[in-house]
């Protein structure tokens, strides 16, 4: 009685450790393809063109061209600065969460979402840090500076994502995906480690303002919220581009290997 107890209990969890696994594997069906339609939605591309020429309409009619107590024209590339840092972050993100699900389900779109938010992060990043350095030039009189935190941890970023593209491209197809979802996890720690640098230690030149009302800087908040929900929609957009090509240079390679047979 007892040993026939015990084997109806471990089918039993048998049973529902495999309905857990059906369940969870339709939620992740379920994402992927509601990802896949926000991706390629003709809504999102008028979405980027939209919030994209209203950010440029406040930022070239509305927004004060005064920071910091100076006047400068190039202070309004802060807007585009702000907005690119945090979409870049969101991307990297995104890199990170496809990573951590290509290496649990193998799904191949979730290795697609993390190289081609990998590849969208690392050019956001650049052009923050190339915009970053122009606006600082009016501001701080300094193309760049290495006292200040914000801005090291940042470059680590930047390199630290550079490393995952060579890594994914250097590999093989099989062994590239597994190799680059590693890293993209192992990676990610740099990220809000790098945001959170000016709470964790005293920034030269960079202010928290996120929390904080002594903030100097005169930045308009609506300008720079639609500015970051055009760049947002731009992520997305490009997103969506990026994923589709993965998804033709999958069916060249298949086309290329049915011929071989």
């Amino acid at each position: 009685m007892n040993g026939n107890s015990s084997t109806d209990d471990g089918d039993a969890r048998t049973h529902e450790s495999r309905g857990s696994n059906v369940r969870f594997a339709r939620i992740i069906g379920t994402v992927t393809g509601i990802l896949h339609r926000v991706t390629g939605s003709r809504f999102v591309a008028w979405g980027a063109f939209g919030f994209g020429l209203l950010s440029m309409v406040l930022v070239f009619g509305v927004a004060s061209d005064t920071m910091y107590g100076i006047e400068h024209g190039a202070n309004l590339l802060a807007y585009w600065h702000i907005s690119l840092a945090w979409v870049a972050a969101a991307a990297l993100g995104s890199t990170f969460v496809g990573s951590a699900l290509y290496l649990r389900y193998r799904g191949p779109f979730w290795s697609r979402l993390a190289h081609s938010s990998g590849e969208l992060g690392f050019l956001f990043a650049t052009l923050t840090l190339l915009l970053g350095s122009a606006w600082g030039r009016v501001i701080w009189n300094s193309w760049w500076e290495w006292t200040d935190v914000r801005l090291v941890t940042f470059l680590i970023v930047w390199f630290i994502y550079a490393g995952y593209l060579v890594v994914y491209s250097a590999t093989d197809a099989q062994s590239g995906d597994r190799y680059a979802a590693v890293y993209g996890v192992v990676g990610f720690v740099t990220v809000p480690l790098s945001y959170a640098s000016t709470r964790l230690w005293t920034p030269t030149f960079h202010e928290t303002t996120i929390g904080n009302s002594g903030v100097s800087a005169n930045i308009d908040p609506l300008t720079l919220v639609v500015t970051l929900v055009a760049a947002t929609f731009l992520y997305l957009y490009l997103l969506g581009i990026r994923i589709r090509i993965h998804e033709l240079e999958q069916d060249v390679r298949r086309a290329r290997h049915s011929r071989r047979r």
